[in-house]
């Protein structure tokens, strides 16, 4: 473990330290976008924050290569090499294309190449365990199909919810971290050593992710772009690659019986692991909402709009901040609770958890739907959104109150006020053009339109 977090502290630092001067690149080299109608941020900001990013993922590895016991997973395994081989590739795709915006076609073509790479180098998906049946032997081209899948699935799905500041970092980290502690269970209380890749994979990201957000958490100051979006997309999807079909569940000493009865009573153990989409379940649902939108208005499914789910946060009242946290408690509560059911299925005490915090999650997203007011006595206790208008100069005081902690009377701050609009005299709120979207909200292989 100490070795792990070595390594893991390594990542952040580097990609901490390197974003800086990354974002005076950036400035230098002009990417920085045109402010676009649906964009939240009202100053251009740069992006290629991702280079800062790919460095820390070399270093982290790079470390791991010359500490005692991570050592052996280069020596045992081909998977750090290929992971390193297909994160170049589709870190070098999304430098460009933040530059110079190339074509969806040419990105999706990179990111199936990327993942063709990886599994050239031994990174792909052997078998499944099917429930009911048992492990599953995959021919060269189905785990080959398999595998690209996921991880172009994995890179759009992250991609699209990069539309706020630290909203991708965050999420994805959180999934990291849940990730980290179910395959580092795997590799030490079970002694497999196959799940060793996996976990130091995971433990990368999570250093990639934590060594930027402070610099992307919102006001952001750069943003990680094409080139970071899809690489920590494609290093989530290759850390549950590695461990996919790489396990015998006959050694996992769970039970003794047949290995049809291990495979079906261990489902919980490998749910996250041959659906990575479980562990970040909000960015797919994201995904699958927006290509169904679209493509029933007649668009083209990589078009831009304005109905991810972080844009409606906005839109029902939510602050930029508050709408980025409400994502991740749900990114939290769905991978943690996956984490814990595949630790103790048979537990009811899990069930009846993540069904609390469920409802404590819908009581948060639909607050501003129905703002509580609270009495006189109490005013001075509460933010200034939940106190009674007052008449006459009596009503400045909310007003001022908002504005001396950088609020306003609705608690929502300026860009989120910008987000969703103001109220009419009747409480109604009134629609403006410009939504809420980041700058690499639409789509890792759709184009951006420009604004002369």
């Amino acid at each position: 473990m100490r070795e792990y977090l070595l390594t893991l502290c390594i990542t952040a630092a580097v990609t901490y330290l390197l974003t800086g001067p990354v974002r005076k690149f950036a400035i230098v080299a002009g990417a920085m976008p045109e402010i676009r109608a649906r964009d939240v941020h009202r100053e251009p900001t740069p992006r290629l924050g991702g280079i800062a990013m790919f460095f820390g993922l070399c270093a982290g590895l790079l470390v791991a290569d010359h500490l005692t016991n991570l050592n052996e997973v280069f020596v045992k395994s081909n998977e750090p090499r290929a992971l390193l081989s297909g994160a170049a590739l589709i870190w070098l795709i999304g430098v460009l294309d933040d530059k110079f915006e190339i074509d969806a076609l040419i990105k999706l073509g990179g990111q199936m190449i990327a993942a063709g790479v990886m599994v050239m180098q031994g990174l792909t998906i052997l078998w499944l365990p099917i429930p009911g049946i048992g492990n599953v032997a995959l021919t060269q081209w189905q785990g080959t199909l398999l595998t690209v899948a996921l991880v172009v699935i994995t890179i759009n799905a992250v991609n699209f919810v990069d539309g706020l500041d630290g909203l991708a970092a965050g999420m994805v980290g959180i999934a990291a971290t849940a990730f980290f502690l179910y395959s580092y269970r795997m590799w030490y209380s079970y002694g497999i050593e196959a799940a060793a890749p996996a976990t130091l994979f995971a433990a990368i990201l999570m250093g990639m992710c934590l060594g930027f957000l402070p610099h992307n958490m919102h006001p952001a100051r750069i943003f990680m772009g094409d080139s970071g979006s899809m690489l920590i997309g494609l290093v989530l999807a290759a850390g549950a690659i590695s461990i996919t079909g790489q396990v015998d569940p006959d050694a996992l000493a769970l039970f003794t019986g047949s290995e049809k009865a291990a495979v079906h009573q261990t489902v919980p153990v490998y749910i996250p692991l041959i659906l990575p989409l479980t562990i970040i379940a909000v960015p797919a649902a994201d995904l699958v909402l927006a290509i169904v939108r679209r493509t029933w208005r007649g668009q083209s499914p990589f078009a831009a709009d304005r109905g991810h789910l972080h844009h409606r946060l906005l839109e029902i009242g939510h602050s930029h901040s508050r709408a980025v946290l409400i994502m991740y408690f749900w990114s939290a509560l769905i991978a943690f609770g996956a984490l814990a059911y595949s630790v103790n299925s048979a537990s009811m005490w899990i069930v009846l958890g993540v069904v609390f915090l469920s409802s404590i999650g819908l009581i948060l997203l639909l607050l501003p739907r129905f703002t509580p007011r609270a009495p006189r006595w109490a005013e001075r206790f509460v933010p200034p959104r939940y106190r009674r208008r007052r008449r006459g100069a009596d009503a400045q005081a909310p007003a001022e109150a908002g504005d001396a902690t950088g609020e306003d009377a609705t608690g929502e701050d300026a860009a989120g006020a910008e987000a969703t609009g103001e109220e009419d005299e009747s409480g109604e709120r009134t629609p403006v053009t410009a939504a809420a979207s980041g700058v690499n909200g639409a789509s890792a292989i759709g184009p951006r339109s420009r604004i002369h």
